[in-house]
């Protein structure tokens, strides 16, 4: 932005006693310091109670206005109350495979990564990456404190406090269980049997209240019928790799739980409207654009092993040939080739070249 702006973090405990009424004497002292400007930059500004009704007033005075949050009280269903037509919501995600090599300057243009060295060196970047996720504070200091501190304070603040949960030991456990049973399929009965709970609409809240902080996600399994998919088991997926590995229980290397969480994120970061398919075979991942699936997508470490090739193959086969997805992926550590099968074709390709086939979040949005 090439004009002048004015900017406020609320974040900044001196604000602490700052209220809606205090907003019109923070414009005047704005303009009494700075001079008239009209784009405007507030952080955490969901810490003051009111604050959209500002928001708005400056709005309807032909202002520019960037209002950051890391909190659910900056969900989109909340910004609708006072500014609906008023705003463009934008998620922002943990890094990108690709903002991890920028952050750690190495090298990722399709020249580069055309050679052995190339190769071998995204490979070794895509190890650490499944591993330590995409906080950038956690890869600059790199202690597990970092994301426990993340962790807690989303669980304590934004779930229980915000909710009115009383019963911190359930929503505890519960979350323990998902970080060690990621990208499995649970039903609201059996997460209750696991916390010990009787009534499985308390974990239906429970999980809801979670998911709206974008710790977890719920991926619902496709069928036609909108009560089919509200009634099916629920695949939970976590916002980062690295939760998983600090909260979660895996005496295993649990390297394929890793590869389908970062797949179904990086899903999401594209902003596509992602299922899990399951019939006579299952499919970790389908898009769909429209009414139709378009795409369908396999996440396994290897598929060396003919009865792990055949499995994957059955599952994606019987989504393609039932919804015509025209695009079919088996996505692995390091395989690549294509595989004809029954008329069909099926790409199988290495997750790291995957996650550099497309543009950044930053090359595909396109302000309205």
């Amino acid at each position: 932005m090439k004009e002048q702006d004015f900017f406020l973090n609320f974040d900044d405990d001196r604000l602490i006693k700052f209220t809606i009424e205090d907003f019109q004497l923070l414009q005047e002292c704005l303009i009494e310091l700075f001079g008239v400007q009209h784009t405007y930059y507030f952080d955490e500004i969901q810490n003051i109670k009111g604050w959209e009704l500002f928001v708005r007033r400056l709005y309807n005075s032909s202002n520019k206005i960037f209002i950051t949050g890391s909190n659910a009280n900056m969900l989109s269903r909340e910004l609708g109350t006072h500014l609906t037509g008023r705003y463009i919501a934008i998620e922002l995600y943990p890094f990108s495979f690709k903002e991890f090599l920028t952050y750690n300057k190495i090298e990722h243009s399709t020249k580069t990564i055309a050679t052995t060295v190339g190769t071998a060196t995204m490979l070794a970047q895509f190890k650490r990456y499944m591993k330590q996720g995409g906080f950038p504070a956690f890869l600059r200091n790199q202690t597990r404190e970092y994301i426990s501190g993340i962790y807690e304070s989303i669980i304590y603040r934004d779930v229980l406090l915000r909710n009115g949960i009383t019963n911190e030991r359930e929503v505890l456990e519960l979350m323990h269980y998902l970080a060690s049973n990621a990208a499995k399929r649970h039903t609201y009965s059996s997460l209750g049997k696991v916390v010990g709970l009787k009534h499985p609409e308390t974990i239906k809240n429970y999980l809801n209240a979670i998911s709206d902080t974008y710790l977890i996600f719920q991926l619902t399994k496709y069928a036609p019928s909108v009560k089919t998919q509200s009634a099916s088991a629920k695949k939970i997926y976590l916002i980062d790799n690295a939760i998983i590995s600090t909260i979660g229980f895996n005496p295993t290397d649990n390297i394929g739980i890793l590869l389908e969480n970062l797949v179904f994120i990086e899903l999401k970061r594209r902003q596509l409207d992602v299922y899990y398919y399951a019939n006579k075979g299952e499919c970790d991942f389908v898009v769909r654009h429209g009414v139709t699936l378009t795409e369908a997508y396999q996440v396994t470490m290897s598929i060396s092993e003919e009865k792990t090739k055949q499995r994957e193959m059955k599952g994606l086969i019987e989504v393609a040939k039932a919804e015509h997805t025209s695009k079919n992926y088996i996505l692995t550590m390091d395989e690549e080739c294509t595989i004809t099968e029954e008329g069909l074709t099926i790409e199988v390709k290495p997750i790291w070249k995957w996650l550099l086939d497309q543009p950044s979040i930053n090359q595909t949005y396109t302000q309205p």
